[in-house]
């Protein structure tokens, strides 16, 4: 059978480390801290490793390093321990909760891993167990990450910064970021995707309040640049995920990646993708399992020969690793003892319940209990999913509205706020070659999209643009005389005021009172223009996105006192009263006092007389 012949090729291939004398080192006690992501809470434990006193090879930050951890279930069984990968940044004065932050954030995402499997893809993902090793019986009780020694061909597929390596590009890994996006309510992206196959290391999580995780989450622009690089291919199709909008100019643009579809590989190739579906045992002593499964799929349909050559690496933080082993075997050297042969049901046993041992160590919590966090946290992403285009996130608001009464039009949209820092990348010609002009047309898109979501600071942007005021985003943008629509420049302004926004309130209410700016449905109402007038004289709080506006370049007094001049004159389906007026300017005086305008504050008393004295006539 087949899973024999690879279980008597995994038993002949051996220790791949053996020649590295890692029995020979030092026993070392250390103490190791497993994080649960479902229960966010820490564990400890005492563990008893070898490991080499040099590192044999760095990334960018952290050197590796060769180790052998003694299962809790073998006593001083070191032939069978299992290889490790221990890590730690050759800065030493990295502080100690970085790497507490650092597992943290790979069990959070191996957790969404986890989640991505449970519907079924064409390939499964799997992020790798991590844990923190400190070396207790060391001076200073140095912290180490600790992982499986990996074996197969160690491949970056994307970045933090929307990379997508042009030359291995798979659609797993895209479609997993992707994934990650939607089922969380756009809350969090898992990206930097790295590893072997569909098994990750090293991925990096930003989130929408980008908090956390480190520095290298960079909040909503780190999802602006993986969506604006990401094309949906077919398994984000069968994961029901919807797609990102773009501007017609950028897909335009972007049709070199797509074409590149047909080249994507989702097979195995003999070794070049170890793809893998272990079960939980399994995984948690992927080393084994990787290495019978590519021994046992080194065939090629009709080859009488096996592959002779398996690549062994272990996942760094750098982009990619100096192959570590070559290995060669024949097919006779590996069938050739009889006593190998009657030995092997009781080898397979045995390390099928090494595997479930360990992992129950590894992992920390029985499968009981694992299950049912699973169930909760499927229950809790199917509640928060939320599709990646716009027409889905109208539709999601509008339900919040008729669900939450007095629930604000503006504000709270994770996708509207990717599409607006979208729309800076592109002015800081993020997305061009250096001497280019950016692409304002897709600026211009993407601010409209954030618009369309509720953005506040896309709507004023978008109100001023079509009314031709100046503004502080895209401050190079202005739209021609035949693209400005007054109408709904207007209607993007009192949209921003019924958002409390000071600005947008006076320039409604000056517009209601002057006539100047309204679009040609709407008439001078002096009613109107009070009624506005009075919600920013009454607005001292922040506005519906947690700003406010303390430019007061139109002084309360100020506002006040035009209060006071139409109550005096009336029209404009405004009733005229002298009296209203008198106490308007009345209190005009005393905000003008108190802002040390003397001169103006006694013009405003005298005013104030003046309509009174219209009263008594």
């Amino acid at each position: 059978m087949a899973w024999k012949n690879a279980v008597r090729k995994a038993l002949a291939l051996g220790d791949p480390w053996e020649k590295f004398h890692l029995n020979a080192y030092k026993t070392e006690r250390a103490r190791r801290h497993r994080y649960n992501a479902m229960r966010q809470t820490w564990t400890q434990d005492e563990v008893v490793v070898k490991m080499e006193k040099d590192s044999f090879n760095h990334g960018a930050m952290r050197e590796c390093f060769r180790m052998k951890k003694l299962s809790n279930f073998s006593k001083d069984d070191w032939e069978r321990a299992h290889n490790y990968v221990a890590k730690r940044y050759m800065d030493l004065n990295t502080p100690r909760e970085t790497y507490f932050d650092d597992v943290r954030l790979q069990m959070d995402a191996k957790l969404w891993g986890e989640e991505y499997n449970r519907h079924n893809p064409p390939k499964k993902v799997d992020i790798f167990q991590m844990a923190i090793l400190e070396m207790i019986d060391r001076e200073g009780s140095p912290l180490f990450h600790l992982e499986h020694f990996i074996e197969g061909q160690y491949v970056k597929y994307n970045s933090n910064s929307g990379f997508v390596r042009s030359e291995a590009i798979r659609m797993t890994p895209q479609a997993f970021s992707h994934f990650t996006f939607e089922r969380s309510g756009h809350e969090l992206i898992v990206v930097d995707i790295q590893g072997v196959g569909d098994l990750y290391t090293d991925p990096q999580i930003h989130t929408s309040h980008g908090e956390e995780y480190g520095d290298g989450n960079l909040g909503t622009r780190g999802m602006a640049l993986f969506l604006h690089s990401h094309r949906c291919n077919s398994i984000c199709e069968s994961l029901n995920l919807t797609p990102f909008d773009l501007a017609p100019s950028e897909i335009e643009s972007n049709k070199t990646i797509s074409s590149t579809k047909n080249a994507y590989q989702t097979i195995v190739r003999g070794t070049e993708e170890i793809v893998l579906t272990p079960s939980e045992e399994e995984k948690e002593h992927i080393q084994d399992y990787i290495r019978m499964r590519s021994l046992s799929s080194g065939y090629h349909s009709g080859d009488d020969r096996p592959r002779t050559k398996l690549t062994s690496i272990s996942s760094l933080d750098s982009l990619e690793c100096d192959d570590m082993i070559l290995m060669s075997e024949s097919e006779d050297s590996l069938v050739d003892s009889a006593k190998r042969e009657r030995n092997h049901h009781h080898h397979l046993r045995d390390y099928h319940n090494r595997l479930r041992l360990d992992s129950m160590t590894d992992s920390g919590t029985d499968t009981e209990t694992r299950e049912m966090e699973i169930m909760q946290f499927k229950q809790l992403v199917q509640r928060k999913a939320r599709p990646s285009h716009v027409l889905g996130e109208i539709e999601h608001r509008k339900q919040l509205e008729l669900l939450e009464e007095n629930r604000s039009k503006t504000g709270g949209s994770v996708l509207g706020q990717v599409h607006l820092d979208l729309a800076k990348y592109h002015e800081l010609n993020r997305f061009v070659k250096e001497g280019e002009s950016f692409d304002q047309e897709a600026a211009i898109y993407h601010l409209n999209q954030a618009a369309k979501c509720g953005c506040l600071e896309a709507i004023k942007t978008m109100a001023q643009l079509h009314l031709g005021l100046p503004h502080d985003t895209l401050p190079g943008i202005q739209l021609d005389d035949n693209k400005c629509e007054l109408e709904l420049g207007f209607d993007y302004m009192q949209t921003a005021a019924e958002a409390k926004d000071r600005v947008a309130m006076i320039y409604i209410s000056k517009a209601y009172e002057t006539g100047i700016g309204l679009p040609k449905s709407k008439s001078k109402n002096w009613d109107k223009a009070v009624y506005w007038l009075e919600k920013v004289i009454n607005t001292n709080t922040e506005d519906e996105e947690g700003n406010f506006d303390g430019t007061m370049d139109d002084p309360q007094y100020q506002l006040v006192a035009r209060q006071a001049v139409m109550y005096l004159s009336g029209g404009y389906c405004l009733e005229k009263d002298p009296n209203k007026a008198g106490e308007l300017y009345t209190y005009a005086a005393e905000l003008a006092t108190e802002a040390m305008k003397g001169k103006l504050a006694a013009k405003y008393y005298m005013q104030a007389e003046e309509a009174w004295a219209e009263c008594e006539e």
